[in-house]
């Protein structure tokens, strides 16, 4: 039984954290989101002062913690690779990031089991919701630069949208829509989305869909209504959504494989096809265009090796692009999701979360006693991971091109290495790597990567397991 007074402390300990980081994410503009679901917090100016001090803010000393002792990538590339053995699952990618470096970012297995290409660091991959958190960085940005704030009314974008509640459209904030705060029961209109329905029809529709609360009250995770972003965007800055977010984050960090859309997978040089099961074996499908059609939820494609850049940067490690004030508002949980608890089919959610919350764009959980931001993806034949462990600067994506489940597990294998947590059998794999990382192999050398010697690139959920993002 667990006790109930662990369970409190560390409650206390998250909401500590996040009252430490109240002062810290005033930096990043004239204000800060509204804070959890309690009383709405009125924006508050800054002045000159209070933002230098923002910019001067340094990452606390918790993230240059290392990781346990005998923490290896190679355990974990081996894990990968005898869970594409046998197809088990037709093709994954894992890249790993601690401390500044990256400790390995490979592909495993075959982009499609009817046409089989190895899958590299360069493969692009169907993010799914991951997207999420591109949509929560990009509008952060914009509110850096003065084009937007967190308060923003959408309607002063979206004059023409509407909800059942007559209010409703008129107080709905830009820091709601991407906490799923709309007021709008959980995956609104999902099902019509794949069933072909286009994005600004269900908008439309939107005034006639059944809300629980008023915006900033509830959460209710959503595709259509958060996407209500890309409309923002592209009224606060001039530019197509996808083109904001591909001038601001993709090019100033190098993700050289990352695009938006059915079209931008199908141009890749190399990408995974989704696979779906079918009889005793796998079939690979055309991706569907459906969740492409929201982008700002599900619309991101990009390789292991554009996500390890993308770790980098929402871990602190690219100031020049992401500063630590905004990515530490970006990370802070805005409203309690306890439902996360419990998983479904994930058991370590069930016995390592103690609690749970959404950010923007990004899900923050309490692991065992440990701060970890994090989202998950899946829609049809592709489902991804990514995860920040800041007490250990450390960061994990798991990307794979099947509807399989068995991928999962790495994470929490991963997380509790790190952490130092007593072993627990997340995954089925052969005993062999067990014994490897328990005779202390050391950290790979091969494939790993300082940024203190290598160049600054640039310059600059789910109601339907088999289509939904998560």
């Amino acid at each position: 039984m667990k006790d109930p007074n662990s369970r409190r402390r560390r409650r206390t300990m998250r909401l500590g954290l996040v009252g430490l980081l109240l002062p810290i994410t005033l930096g990043t503009a004239a204000q800060t989101p509204q804070r959890l679901n309690t009383q709405p917090v009125a924006s508050t100016a800054l002045a000159p002062a209070q933002a230098a001090a923002g910019a001067a803010y340094q990452p606390p000393p918790e993230y240059r913690m290392p990781p346990a002792a005998g923490f290896d990538a190679r355990v974990f590339e081996a894990m990968a690779q005898e869970l594409v053995a046998n197809q088990r699952v037709p093709g994954m990618a894992l890249a790993i990031v601690q401390g500044g470096r990256i400790l390995t970012a490979r592909g495993y297995g075959i982009t499609d089991v009817r046409n089989a290409e190895p899958i590299d660091s360069h493969t692009v991959f169907r993010l799914a919701s991951l997207s999420k958190a591109f949509a929560g960085t990009v509008t952060g940005l914009l509110v850096n630069e003065g084009a937007l704030r967190w308060d923003t009314r959408v309607a002063d974008y979206m004059p023409a949208l509407q909800f059942s509640n007559p209010d409703a459209a008129r107080q709905l904030t830009v820091a709601e829509v991407l906490s799923h705060r709309v007021g709008l029961t959980h995956n609104t209109y999902d099902r019509d989305l794949e069933g072909n329905a286009d994005y600004n029809s269900l908008v439309q529709r939107l005034a006639y869909a059944p809300m629980n609360c008023a915006p900033g009250e509830c959460y209710g995770y959503q595709n259509i209504a958060f996407s209500l972003i890309g409309d923002v965007v592209f009224g606060a800055s001039g530019q197509f959504y996808s083109e904001a977010v591909s001038r601001r984050i993709f090019k100033p960090l190098g993700m050289n494989d990352a695009s938006y859309g059915l079209e931008g997978i199908e141009a890749s040089p190399r990408w995974a096809r989704p696979h779906v099961r079918a009889g005793g074996g796998w079939m690979s499908l055309t991706p569907k265009p459906s969740y492409y059609r929201v982008a700002p939820a599900a619309g991101v494609n990009a390789s292991i090796s554009d996500m390890a850049q993308w770790l980098l940067a929402q871990g602190g490690h690219r100031p020049d692009v992401l500063p630590a004030p905004l990515l530490a508002t970006l990370h802070a949980p805005l409203v309690s999701t306890p439902t996360e608890m419990r998983g479904g089919a994930s058991s370590w959610r069930r016995q390592r979360l103690y609690d749970a919350g959404y950010a923007i764009g990004w899900r923050v959980y309490d692991y065992a006693g440990h701060r970890l931001v994090f989202h998950a993806g899946a829609v049809q034949g592709y489902r991804g991971m990514a995860a920040l462990l800041p007490e250990r600067d450390l960061g994990v994506v798991i990307l794979w091109n099947s509807e399989s489940s068995l991928p999962s597990g790495l994470l929490p294998t991963i997380l509790d290495r790190a952490i130092g947590l007593p072993a627990q059998r997340w995954l089925d794999v052969d005993p062999s790597y067990e014994l490897l990382y328990a005779n202390g192999a050391q950290p790979a050398a091969p494939g790993t990567t300082d940024l203190r010697q290598a160049p600054v690139q640039g310059g600059p959920e789910a109601t339907s397991a088999n289509a939904q993002p998560d």
